[in-house]
């Protein structure tokens, strides 16, 4: 199994080849190579999730498309025209402008496929212990209320099903309440249990609270440098925007290593560092500097594509595209059969992985 940091920085080189560009190509490619890593990562043991990145992504796309050319009047190619006094999508409705609105929902399918396979290759447990330890009780709190969710669908069927073989039909709102009347008693005693377990074990006992001012103005500013490079990088891709962005980056990373040490913190499994996590740590640093900043040799103003005013052909560089199949990476260490699901994750078995 990849290492849990090495997931992290495909996480963020994936993130960044869709931040960076609405060219169709580039996106398509992308789509494509998370698509084939989200097929090769489903776990055959685990239970079927009802949740698909596929549908969402076209109902996305869609709605993506639909909104960005009601609300933006912009382009020559003109399908029709709402009446002029009707409040924002009053207009002409161009072609210009559903193709952009389209490719912002290719992205944000790319970015739901990137973290849910996330999700599927790595346990709760293994995300909680990169949290920075500075803010570790409040992540694992989050981290807990999230498992809830799939458990709570997966103890809605079943009580559904057991409901069923008794005899009970859904005919009305009223025969609602022998399915929600057994789902909230269960998830009450499964809260006071899980509650019970993490006080044995003397979770969020440490006070970590006493976070000095230099170590607060360290995170806020490097937040603030992190915003304003990215700003920068994305809109003039400038060598300010990566220097700023690197620069913020270090801040609010030393400030979380410095607070994090005042948390006191113990671990009795050392995740391993393999080969190949250092060859796919390598290929994501490679596609982030690839796509962020100018490298001799590869045009990136193929990245760039807007079809305002009129709908183009966009550009194509062979070497990008080539670059994008690095997130295709993972498929070569990835046995399906071990894969752990979070939707399988139980809360009371999660408290049980934090000593």
């Amino acid at each position: 199994m990849l290492n849990t940091y090495t997931w992290l920085a495909w996480l963020v080189a994936a993130l960044i080849s869709l931040s960076v560009t609405r060219n169709p190509f580039y996106l398509g490619l992308s789509l494509l190579w998370l698509s084939i890593v989200w097929l090769r990562s489903a776990n055959r043991n685990a239970p079927p999730v009802p949740f698909s990145p596929f549908r969402f992504g076209v109902v996305v796309i869609t709605l993506s498309a639909v909104f960005n050319a009601l609300m933006v009047h912009v382009g020559t190619t003109v399908l029709f025209r709402l009446p002029a006094d009707w409040l924002l999508v009053g207009g002409a409705i161009t072609l210009e402008a559903a193709v952009y609105g389209a490719l912002n929902g290719m992205a944000l399918t790319g970015f739901l496929l990137a973290f849910s396979i996330l999700n599927r290759v790595l346990p709760v447990h293994a995300l909680v212990r990169v949290i920075p330890r500075a803010f570790y009780p409040v992540a694992v709190v989050i981290s807990i209320a999230i498992t809830f969710i799939p458990v709570t669908l997966r103890q809605f069927r079943q009580i559904k099903e057991a409901q069923a073989v008794r005899g009970h039909q859904l005919r009305g709102v009223k025969d609602w309440l022998p399915l929600f009347l057994p789902l909230l008693i269960g998830g009450l005693e499964h809260a006071v249990n899980l509650a019970e377990a993490m006080t044995a074990r003397g979770f969020a006992a440490a006070d970590v609270s006493s976070h000095t001012m230099v170590t607060r103005l360290a995170m806020v500013g490097g937040l603030l440098l992190v915003l304003i490079g990215w700003t920068q990088q994305l809109l003039w891709s400038t060598g300010w925007g990566t220097a700023l962005l690197a620069t913020g980056v270090l801040l609010l990373g030393g400030a979380l290593y410095f607070a994090g040490r005042r948390v006191p913190h113990t671990t009795y499994r050392r995740r391993r560092w393999h080969r190949r996590d250092t060859v796919l740590a390598a290929i994501a640093f490679v596609m982030a500097g690839v796509m962020l900043a100018p490298v001799p040799g590869i045009e990136r103003l193929s990245l760039v594509y807007y079809p305002y005013p009129a709908l183009a052909a966009p550009a194509f560089n062979p070497m990008i595209g080539l670059i994008t199949a690095g997130l295709l990476a993972p498929v070569f260490w990835l046995k399906p059969e071990n894969k752990v699901s979070l939707t399988g994750n139980d809360p009371w078995t999660m408290a049980n992985d934090f000593d």
